[in-house]
């Protein structure tokens, strides 16, 4: 994933967008950026690994060494940015959010005509950014270069741009799969992907980008250089799972939709499982904490935190690059409360179920810690297709998902012509998914938020909304 965020101003912006960046560091976790424009510097700019450190330690002393009236940074979980690229448009300093994935064939077509070349990564692959701005820089001016760029792309980018004159351009993806608003304050405008950032600095909404929409910032005025398209397909799982609890996108609160969410579970459960005995509902912390807040809500079943995350020092389970490392901090992370767990039935939400791999070992867990039985509920439909325009699930193939590999265990590759009966929980496939599912993960029963659900818990028109990794559909 990764997020951005950027400020022009008439005054020094460096400790705002500093804060900034910083809440945005729940979207990614192996680089950050920083880039400043100032009148007598001109752009400069600045990149930490952040794999082993948050974001503040890395770029604490980033005063030292940068100032700026117009600052961009960002958090990404892949490539190094924001780059700094010297062209026909002049001087700039670019970054994005989101994965293109026809890069090889984009590469060759540009290689093939341009006498160019590009700075190679190990392995011979190339910074996705950089390939970004060689496509931008094909036309005359950015608006032109940005919308080139997302008609060439298969995937998904939206785009932050800070030119030599301290101008900001902000380019939202082509059919909205991410967010970017645009915030105002007296002294300037901000950009963010979480516009909870700019709140806590004092700016007011001011609009949310539309597909594909492309705007220009001064400290003075907003200009729309193209205007917002009318397909679009934003991601569901900003509110199901990425998404920051105080972040709302399209009008959408993400506590408030996961609170409807759990509560449209325990619906559920009332009518297909009445007489599953539960002492208390928990979530799998911290994304399936407000799920089971509204699963418990509704339920009547009390809420209770059975094991706490140890959080001080390992923020999140998924940072360091080895799933060895990162299954082993899960585990140490997992302290438990043992008069919540020890003869007790549990039911736990998760916001999703990926591969399984840290899940089972929390079931097993709490096993060990006495529980009586460990229900399982997943705050989305069974992940049947790895996303191939965030890739938020961080599964390189379809066969990761543990979904698809049951089926593949149960049917073979027949199977999959029937995955839409296997998402179904009230077939015979469906059923035998989740029987499965429960023996090899150890779950006493185990239940997925149907499509329906999730669309009424977000409350969009199913067709503003983009759910292939559960339906395959575009």
């Amino acid at each position: 994933m990764g997020g951005f965020f950027g400020i022009t101003s008439r005054q020094d912006s460096m400790l705002d967008v500093f804060f900034g960046v910083d809440y945005h560091s729940h979207l990614g976790t192996r680089r950050a950026g920083m880039a400043a424009w100032d009148r007598e510097l001109g752009l400069q700019r600045k990149i930490h690994n952040i794999c082993n450190a948050p974001f503040r330690t890395k770029f604490e002393h980033i005063f030292e060494e940068m100032r700026g009236d117009s600052v961009i940074g960002c958090i990404s979980d892949s490539d190094p940015q924001p780059l700094l690229i010297r062209s026909s448009l002049g001087t700039y300093a670019i970054c994005m959010t989101g994965v293109i994935n026809n890069s090889e064939d984009l590469i060759r077509q540009y290689l093939s005509f341009s006498g160019g070349h590009f700075d190679s990564m190990t392995g011979g692959r190339i910074n996705q950014t950089e390939l970004l701005s060689a496509l931008i820089n094909q036309k005359s001016n950015f608006a032109e270069g940005i919308l080139f760029a997302q008609n060439s792309i298969v995937g998904t980018a939206s785009i932050l741009i800070l030119t030599e004159q301290g101008h900001i351009i902000a380019a939202r993806d082509k059919v909205g799969r991410l967010p970017v608003s645009i915030g105002r304050r007296e002294d300037g405008y901000a950009v963010a992907f979480e516009s909870f950032a700019y709140h806590k600095l004092g700016f007011e909404d001011v609009k949310e980008l539309g597909p594909g929409e492309i705007v220009e910032l001064t400290p003075d005025e907003m200009k729309v250089l193209a205007p917002a398209g009318e397909k679009k397909r934003i991601c569901s799982f900003l509110w199901s799972y990425y998404g920051y609890p105080t972040s709302t996108y399209e009008g959408v609160n993400v506590e408030e939709m996961r609170y409807r969410n759990g509560a449209i579970l325990a619906e559920n459960d009332q009518m297909e499982k009445p007489d599953v005995p539960i002492d208390y509902v928990g979530g799998v912390p911290d994304s399936g904490t407000p799920h089971a807040i509204g699963y418990a809500n509704r339920s009547g079943k009390p809420f209770a935190r059975a094991f706490i995350k140890y959080t001080p020092t390992w923020s999140r389970s998924f940072m360091p690059a080895s799933q060895i490392d990162r299954d082993k901090i899960a585990k140490m992370k997992q302290i438990p409360v043992s008069e919540l767990i020890r003869g007790k039935n549990l039911l736990f939400v998760d916001d999703s179920i990926v591969r399984g791999t840290q899940l089972r070992e929390t079931v097993e867990f709490l096993y060990e810690n006495g529980a009586q039985s460990v229900h399982m509920r997943s705050a989305c439909p069974p992940i049947m297709y790895a996303c191939k325009y965030l890739n938020f699930s961080r599964s390189n193939s379809d066969l990761e998902l543990i979904a698809r590999r049951v089926i593949l265990e149960l049917e073979g590759e027949e199977g999959f012509k029937y995955i839409d009966e296997y998402a179904d929980g009230s077939t015979e496939r469906g059923k035998k998914l989740r029987e499965v599912i429960c023996e090899q993960m150890h779950f006493a029963s185990l239940e997925f938020q149907t499509l329906e659900g999730v669309i009424r818990a977000i409350g969009l028109d199913p067709c503003e909304l983009c759910t292939y990794c559960w339906n395959g559909k575009e």
